[in-house]
């Protein structure tokens, strides 16, 4: 079995989706929005013979991707080395499934693939919904469940594919699990692993088109004092190639600054193409690995190398621009390897001799206090001095007084037209009473964190199931918690709790790799 099958060079992204139950039709509709951006292809198989004929497909065909659901996934998962993005219910998919439950009856059961929905438990508790939660891991265990929910005379099911296929066969009510909004993020989950795959291991300069900017100065959006400052000083900074620092709490968009500043000081330049814009995040790879990463390596370097060697991101930079994100988490021997390449513009490989010229703008990125990082022997005060010849802070969203409004506003609206939800007088109505606890809450997790609550919120606007302003401390707990600790002060531990053990998730929250997170958490803080 081939299942390293070489990618030819330009080509997007390849994307299996595989699926056997009603999930095909959905998997169907939403392929056709992301065309553009990769080769989507459906395989509508299950289980063991899914497995057999994408093993025989990888013999000749490469695969970025697999996008499947339920036990049907976890048993992809189990046998292929292609990866298998999950698209795993939230609680997004939970209101809406509930609410088009309860319009057909009043006691419901749901019933999911091993594990029982944390949302839905909370969601039981805050509204005594009549609701009977089962969970299953083969289809002999869902038929039993099935039996004993219609037994008890329940004859509404909430589920995903198997198990509304096998509700239908035994004359219930069946309502999918699944919405377009959750599918789509599979989707986009799977072009940014590919994306970060690239990155993190790009293949010579073969997939440079694929490293470029995607953000620009009018990306940065914000009429407040302090984000019209954040534009002038990239516009300054843009006349120079010093070294930047950016500055700021997670989920600010320091990337988005990154990317900004790129684009405006290539295009003073009037360079027709735009270089590359290498982005690596310093904490998301394991320090085993980051060195070659960075600085490549020669063929026989180390066991396992790759046969010819491999250039690193370093070189890959060449020409563009170098984003080091999260320099903090960089470990002390790379860092004084880093700084000799800036100071000499010039890199060698791991095992290597000979040193290759390199000429880039490095822009670094931190959520830390590298002073502090500096006093406590963790950062080397030259190589800060290195990187931060010009300093850009952003601001927190809770600094930013009229544009917490003007974002949440746009997200929502984006939100609400990405579920077909058309904004009429009625949702800006419910929106503008909605507002209120928005401008009130700090948002610790700053701007990533409100597009997943407006995200949440367009839901809830667009479902009955909030049908007034007065239930949004029961749906978004969040807003309404008395002193909620900002996420920077709390604990891996605690917010994996939070989280109920969603290492991925508490992640997010944190605006931290996994990686790190998991180091935060061996280390008890």
């Amino acid at each position: 079995m081939t299942d390293n099958f070489s990618q030819p060079a330009g080509t997007k992204p390849v994307i299996w989706t595989v699926s056997v139950t009603r999930l095909f039709d959905l998997f169907r509709d939403i392929s056709l929005e992301f065309d553009h951006l990769a080769t989507i292809t459906p395989i509508q198989l299950g289980f063991e013979k899914a497995v057999q004929y994408i093993r025989q497909k990888l013999a000749t065909e490469h695969c970025d991707a697999i996008i499947a659901a339920g036990s049907n996934g976890a048993y992809l998962k189990s046998r292929l080395s292609v990866p298998v993005i999950l698209i795993r219910p939230g609680g997004f998919d939970l209101l809406q499934a509930l609410g088009k439950a309860r319009r057909v009856g009043n006691r419901i059961g749901v019933i999911t693939y091993k594990t029982p929905l944390p949302a839905l438990q909370e969601f039981q508790k805050s509204f005594q919904l009549p609701l009977d939660q089962r969970s299953y891991v083969t289809e002999e265990d869902a038929r039993s469940q099935l039996n004993e929910l219609k037994a008890a005379g329940i004859n509404v099911v909430v589920g995903a594919g198997l198990v509304t296929e096998l509700a239908e066969e035994a004359g219930m009510t069946a309502v999918f699990l699944y919405s377009a909004a959750t599918v789509r993020q599979a989707f986009s989950d799977a072009l940014e692993m590919t994306r970060m795959a690239l990155t993190a291991a790009p293949r010579s300069h073969e997939r440079l088109d694929t490293l470029r900017a995607r953000y620009g100065l009018g990306d940065l959006i914000g009429e407040s004092a302090a984000m019209e400052q954040v534009r002038r000083s990239i516009l300054l900074y843009a006349r120079s190639p010093a070294a930047v620092l950016i500055e700021g709490e997670t989920g600010t968009g320091k990337e988005l600054a990154a990317q900004a500043l790129h684009q405006e000081y290539f295009a003073r330049q009037g360079r027709r193409r735009q270089p590359p814009f290498v982005a690596i995040n310093c904490g998301a790879i394991a320090e085993s690995l980051l060195e070659a990463e960075l600085f490549g390596y020669e063929e026989g370097a180390f066991t396992g190398s790759r046969r010819g060697g491999r250039s690193g991101l370093l070189e890959t930079a060449n020409g563009g621009t170098l984003f080091l994100d999260e320099i903090g988490e960089m470990p002390l021997h790379l860092q004084t390897r880093l700084l000799r390449v800036l100071e000499e513009k010039r890199v060698t490989r791991v095992g290597g001799q000979q040193p290759l010229a390199v000429e880039f703008r490095v822009i670094s990125a931190t959520h830390c206090d590298l002073r502090q990082a500096i006093a406590d022997g963790r950062f080397r005060a030259d190589l800060f001095f290195r990187l931060s010849a010009l300093r850009l802070r952003i601001p927190a969203l809770r600094e930013r007084g009229e544009d917490i409004a003007l974002l949440a506003r746009r997200y929502l609206t984006q939100s609400l037209a990405a579920l077909d939800s058309p904004l009429n007088d009625m949702l800006q109505h419910r929106i503008a009473h909605c507002l209120p606890p928005l401008l009130r809450y700090p948002w610790p997790g700053n701007i990533r964190e409100l597009r997943n609550i407006t995200e949440r919120l367009a839901l809830l606007l667009s479902s009955e199931i909030l049908s007034d302003e007065r239930d949004l401390p029961a749906l978004l707990p969040e807003l309404f918690a008395a002193d909620s600790p900002p996420a920077s002060m709390q604990s891996a531990s605690d917010v994996l709790a939070q989280f109920g053990g969603d290492r991925a998730a508490a992640a997010r929250y944190l605006g931290v790799s996994r990686t790190t997170f998991w180091r935060r958490l061996k280390a008890g803080s």
